[in-house]
């Protein structure tokens, strides 16, 4: 179930887009603290390969599992009736800082080329040690046509806890930054924890997974699994949100009630997509890792990369899965009558560690153009960002060597926002956004 309103609200998208503009931030402190060591020019990935034989697309089959309807509903009756998105805003406990307030150790994080027009930097609270990691980011700006769910512009953030850093408890966890980003310059989150069901309902378990990749669209927020097994993505439903009864460390039900180590929130998995042909190798299924959405394809798609170690000799897979159009599979990925869902395009890059996704295709384009946002193979400062196609790649260069490595540290997830024209990304330390027209610009 959707809550829009949308039409009274097509003036906001303009009225942002003008902030966007008028607000871009002079971040240039990023530029003077990568050493000339660092601004190593790298080998170019190359023209993107297209793979179309069997041999090639059948690894990324995926079979769609839902957890029964029965499940949910047990759940549903035993924890009480789930808030919406709304709810968990208006409950917002920390802040996002704009550019300007952050440390210059956390600007040093943001891209060099193109920059930030806007950047924000996190509480101090979760940003205090090096436990929990912003890795994905999707967007209302992706959910829905025109940028807004029910009356909030929301960014969401994926995050991902570490298996050997923080308290035994957390080891290996994922939350969601829920963003309220209504006003630009005073951004508010709150945190909710991803779970799976169990016992048929009766009970739930964390979702001990990194979240590399993340795609909100319609009310299904879909994002990567890396626990091991086939699966790829499990489904969330946004309308299913949660809330616990009991502040104890404990995740489940407990006596009294319902706990999620201190959450106030949880989002339990109401599906599941596994390969067909058994967990990722380097000659079968790819390694889950970035996501995005495309709504220039018909249907939507959903957009993935392959995770594969930079500078590895291994290449990585780009490729897209068509959304759903069915009323009823709302936010579901498009299958046939055994729940199988194909790749409906697939490519090779001569490329490794990505760790952004975007696919973007101009009006009167004959093909698509595929952002990649890629760590150094040194796996230490900034990251690269390239745009490919059939017919070749560029980078963005920066500095007096045209080095490429210009993107944002420790790069993450790209989502476009079609309403304001904007991309939103992350780097280790901070959450921006600046307009496609831009990284463009600094490609060309």
């Amino acid at each position: 179930m959707k809550h829009r309103g949308r039409h009274r609200r097509r003036r906001r998208g303009a009225a942002l887009r003008a902030v966007l503009t008028g607000t871009a931030l002079a971040l240039t402190a990023a530029a003077t603290l990568i050493s000339a060591s660092q601004a190593k020019v790298t080998e170019g990935p190359g023209a993107l390969k297209p793979l179309t034989s069997p041999a090639d697309t059948g690894p990324l089959r995926l079979q769609e599992d839902l957890v029964p309807a029965r499940a949910l509903d047990r759940l549903t009756a035993a924890m009480g009736r789930p808030v919406g998105v709304d709810a968990v805003l208006r409950s917002a406990d920390r802040s996002l800082r704009e550019a300007a307030d952050c440390s210059s150790g956390d600007r040093a994080s943001l891209p060099i080329a193109p920059a930030a027009a806007r950047a924000y930097c996190w509480d101090p609270a979760d940003t205090a040690g090096d436990a929990w990691r912003p890795a994905s980011v999707t967007t209302s700006g992706a959910a829905d046509e025109d940028g807004v769910w029910g009356t909030h512009r929301v960014v969401l953030a994926g995050w991902t806890h570490s298996t050997t850093a923080g308290r035994p408890a957390e080891r290996g966890l994922a939350r969601v930054a829920f963003v309220d980003a209504d006003d630009p310059a005073h951004l508010a989150y709150r945190w909710v924890l991803l779970v799976v069901p169990v016992d048929g309902g009766r009970n739930y378990r964390g979702l001990a997974s990194g979240i590399s990749g993340m795609v909100w669209y319609e009310n299904k927020l879909l994002v990567t699994t890396t626990a091991g097994g086939a699966d790829a993505l499990y489904v969330y439903d946004l309308d299913r949100i949660q809330r616990t009864t009991v502040d104890g460390p404990a995740i489940g039900r407990v006596p009294g009630g319902w706990s999620a180590d201190g959450y106030r929130y949880v989002l339990p998995a109401v599906g599941s997509y596994r390969y067909t042909d058994g967990r990722c190798t380097s000659s079968g299924p790819p390694c889950p890792g970035a996501l995005a959405l495309d709504r220039g394809t018909a249907p939507d798609s959903l957009v993935a990369a392959e995770w594969t170690a930079p500078g590895a000799d291994r290449h990585a897979r780009l490729w897209r899965y068509a959304l759903s159009t069915d009323p009823a599979r709302p936010g579901l990925l498009a299958t046939d009558t055994r729940g199988r869902a194909d790749a409906v395009e697939a490519f090779r890059t001569r490329t490794g560690g990505i760790r952004g996704v975007l696919s973007y295709r101009p009006a009167g384009a004959d093909r698509a153009s595929w952002y990649v946002g890629r760590l150094p193979a040194s796996q230490d400062g900034h990251g690269g960002l390239w745009r490919q196609d059939t017919e070749g790649a560029r980078p963005a260069r920066c500095g007096a060597d045209a080095s490429d490595r210009c993107w944002a540290r420790e790069a993450g997830s790209l989502s476009y926002w079609p309403a304001t024209g904007e991309v939103w990304s992350l780097s280790d330390r901070m959450l921006f956004a600046l307009p496609l027209a831009d990284l463009d610009r600094s490609l060309d």
